[in-house]
């Protein structure tokens, strides 16, 4: 009861905190401004997870994401005091799941919370590949998790839901171009052979309609961190060699001795590579990130067809 009465004195203290301003005469006493409100707390993994938060919360949540910086590769990030911190006061927690992120969840498992909202997008994705956690490249998928986002701030802030579902429904209009852009690529080069340094960009690939050459378990060694087998590095070189892909798409995240030799053998012989990211880049959206990467691609495919 001492504790409590203390805390409550300091509290109460704390209110009326007063800062001695000194302005060349007598000292005078500057009441100091109320900090804003917090709102929602919610901390993302990932910044496009944390940016369709943002989008959906429309200022009523702060959001946190972990990661951020597009050179950073998420498999091997580390996580720090201060994220276990953010976690630990979140109300709102995304993370994507299926293995990708599993630090998160041993920050999660560190501060336990019956009422947090844990969103793990890899559980919800009605539409993942096997053995592939870039769940966020497919559109059906992120639709899914943007429905669980507003959902999830509803419940932490009910007199909020109007707003956050009117929210929801922009959002999901804005995915309209990328949807449009997806079908007119599909439209002009379905069938196109192209190599992929690794699985981050299947999701899109196959929704255009591309055929992938590249030895899937040579993708997904290079995603996984792992040594391709020579047999499949071969012949990922071969394809090259031979100008069998038309563009070579690599995630820049990733980059490894193995593939920067792929991206030098394909400038060599001016097969067009396009770079993606795993990670949002800096002043993106997810929208404007995404339509980015497809414009890319289909510039890189017009080049290498001719039109």
């Amino acid at each position: 009861m001492k504790k409590l009465i203390i805390a409550l004195a300091a509290a109460v203290a704390a209110v009326g905190i007063y800062l001695i301003v000194r302005s060349g005469g007598p000292q005078k006493a500057v009441k100091t401004n109320t900090p804003p409100a917090i709102g929602i707390r919610v901390v993302a993994a990932e910044n496009f997870y944390g940016d369709i938060a943002r989008q959906l919360a429309g200022g009523a949540a702060t959001v946190k994401s972990l990661i951020s910086n597009p050179n950073i590769d998420p498999h091997e990030y580390e996580s720090t005091v201060q994220d276990g911190i953010a976690v630990a006061k979140a109300d709102i927690v995304i993370e994507n799941g299926l293995a990708y992120d599993t630090w998160m969840d041993k920050l999660l498992s560190a501060s336990p919370n019956p009422d947090r909202i844990v969103i793990t997008a890899g559980k919800i994705a009605p539409e993942p590949l096997p053995g592939n956690p870039h769940v966020w490249y497919g559109i059906e998928n992120i639709e899914a998790v943007s429905r669980a986002i507003a959902s999830a701030l509803e419940k932490k802030d009910p007199a909020g839901g109007e707003a956050f579902r009117g929210n929801l429904a922009r959002f999901n209009g804005s995915l309209a171009p990328i949807r449009a852009k997806i079908d007119e690529i599909r439209s002009r080069y379905a069938g196109t052979p192209v190599g992929l340094t690794e699985t981050v960009y299947l999701y899109q690939t196959r929704s255009m309609g591309l055929r992938v050459l590249t030895p899937l378990a040579f993708e997904r060694a290079i995603a996984e961190g792992n040594e391709p087998a020579a047999a499949d590095v071969a012949a990922a070189n071969d394809q090259i060699v031979r100008k069998a892909i038309r563009i070579l798409i690599y995630n820049r995240q990733t980059v490894t001795p193995i593939t920067a030799n792929l991206l030098a053998a394909a400038k060599a012989r001016g097969i067009p590579e396009v770079p993606v990211t795993e990670t949002m880049p800096a002043g993106k959206t997810y929208q404007s990130w995404m339509i980015g990467e497809l414009n890319a691609i289909e510039k890189a495919l017009a080049a290498a067809s001719g039109h």
